[in-house]
């Protein structure tokens, strides 16, 4: 049992839809007694995400990480994945469950994402497909990752657990690659409880992940292919209509809390807060900073550490990267790898309470400890 208290401030807690239309919903799952199998509301919540996305399909899912095995049995993939190890382990699992070979590229530092040189370095001919993430729900320069896997002839698709809501210029994540797979966890910006959707435009390829979804029926005791239950019941779909009610209201909130963190704290030396500046449509659902302890005198960790003694949860992310986790660090190929910038990030990065479960007056509070730690620390 979490021995946390009551009053202590969480990274990632939930967001909440509304709570009305949340309850009148459920009603309604009582009435027609329809619980799962492809329910009304299931729907009605994949029409809702193709409308918000402007993409062909939304494929709902009992949560990401089983998206995104359905996503690598349905492209048929066998051989290597390329993938960041700065990401969450459930992206490497995902592929490794799928007896793919998951092959770690170091990252561009600025961004926490994919360098796309690196990744063109690591293809070859045992490449089955380019797994990219958007970290933080920057998007991870999807259009360079589509035009090499064009030019290697290698499937891209990718992990958009954290990128509900986030776009380019001129499309919305969801629209990239032969498939993105959303997470709809409690922690995310756009949450069902818990679940996830595969987003795709290949008309073929949604047919195919609908029926492996549902154990590959075709039809009523017609089954065509190899298949599980990934569905998403209806009680999950209830949450994930109300939170399109709330949805404007919360991306509000993130944005306050982000710009009240980032004028702040960005003024003391050795943070460097990352900022969304240059992303042309984000959910601001991640508060993440770095900091330098050369320049600051205050490891990430003695940072950490603080802050939790004052009640205040900060998390180190994706800490200590994947190609140090298991299985892939008794894996002697991805543990002799270099990914000297994964490394050091994962020793400096901090994500910090945000969201409609942090008031004004937390982010006050999380911000003075942490000014009066580094006044402390200079003193």
């Amino acid at each position: 049992m979490s021995t946390d208290s009551l009053s202590d401030l969480h990274v990632g807690r939930p967001n909440v839809g509304d709570r009305e239309l949340f309850d009148r919903l459920v009603d309604g799952i009582f009435e027609r007694r329809w619980f799962s199998n492809n329910g009304q509301l299931v729907q009605e919540l994949e029409e809702r995400i193709e409308d918000y996305l402007g993409v062909e399909h939304c494929v709902l899912v009992c949560n990401a990480t089983v998206g995104l095995q359905l996503a690598c049995e349905a492209l048929e993939l066998s051989g290597e994945v390329i993938l960041p190890s700065y990401t969450f382990v459930a992206s490497a699992h995902a592929v490794q469950w799928q007896k793919l070979r998951p092959v770690f590229v170091d990252i561009d530092p600025r961004t926490h994402n994919l360098d796309p040189a690196l990744v063109e370095e690591a293809i070859t001919e045992d490449t089955a497909a380019i797994l990219g993430v958007h970290v933080w729900g920057r998007p991870c320069v999807p259009e360079q990752l589509q035009k090499l896997g064009e030019e290697h002839g290698v499937p891209v698709m990718f992990d958009a657990a954290h990128a509900f809501g986030c776009g380019t210029e001129t499309t919305m994540i969801g629209n990239f690659g032969a498939c993105e797979v959303f997470s709809f966890h409690a922690t995310k910006f756009f949450n069902t409880f818990e679940g996830g959707a595969i987003t795709t435009n290949d008309d073929a390829l949604a047919a195919r992940l609908r029926k492996m979804k549902n154990f590959g029926f075709a039809g009523p005791d017609h089954v065509v292919s190899l298949g599980t239950n990934a569905k998403m019941s209806e009680i999950h779909a209830a949450m994930g209509l109300s939170m399109f009610a709330k949805l404007d209201e919360i991306l509000d909130v993130n944005r306050e809390r982000y710009e009240v963190y980032r004028r702040r704290l960005s003024a003391i030396p050795g943070i460097r807060f990352l900022d969304y500046d240059d992303v042309a449509r984000s959910n601001f659902q991640y508060i993440v900073a770095e900091v330098t302890e050369s320049e600051s005198g205050v490891s990430r960790d003695q940072l950490v550490s603080e802050l939790k003694d004052n009640g205040i949860l900060a998390r180190r992310y994706f800490y200590p990267g994947c190609h140090r986790m298991e299985p892939y660090a008794s894996d002697s190929n991805v543990a002799t790898k270099a990914l000297p910038r994964t490394e050091e990030l994962c020793h400096r990065v901090f994500n910090l309470p945000t969201g409609s479960g942090a008031s004004l007056e937390d982010v006050d509070r999380v911000c003075s400890r942490i000014e009066s730690l580094f006044s402390e620390s200079t003193a």
